[in-house]
């Protein structure tokens, strides 16, 4: 069992910017992956940001160049951050250990405004 707690979120203005952080119970250097998530009022949760065991980083392409994901592996610990920040992303964020098994954090809510 791997029990993931989200936080950083808030209220910021476009054009600004936020970090995120995951805090996790277990190691992260032996999970497979380690993901950010967000789910949009009536939208379905999309992956926005993803780093393997490896290091290797993805990103979707409409956060590509803004977010950045990282990891420290001495606090077990996942990292987002934001910059140039659009209502668009207002969402809440979820970190994920993705397995399998897959664990879910409880979500930290971002809010841009225009």
């Amino acid at each position: 069992q791997v029990q993931l707690v989200e936080s950083g979120g808030g209220l910021v203005q476009a054009g600004g910017s936020l970090r995120l952080s995951c805090a996790a119970s277990a190691n992260i250097f032996s999970i497979n992956t380690m993901a950010w998530y967000r789910q949009a009022p009536g939208k379905a949760r999309d992956l926005v940001a993803a780093i393997t065991h490896g290091g290797t980083t993805n990103y979707v392409d409409s956060v590509r160049g803004r977010f950045t994901i990282s990891r420290d592996i001495t606090k077990n610990t996942v990292y987002l951050r934001m910059n140039s920040l659009k209502p668009e992303d207002t969402a809440v964020y979820y970190c994920s250990a993705l397995g399998p098994p897959t664990y879910w954090g409880q979500g930290t809510q971002v809010t841009v405004s225009s």
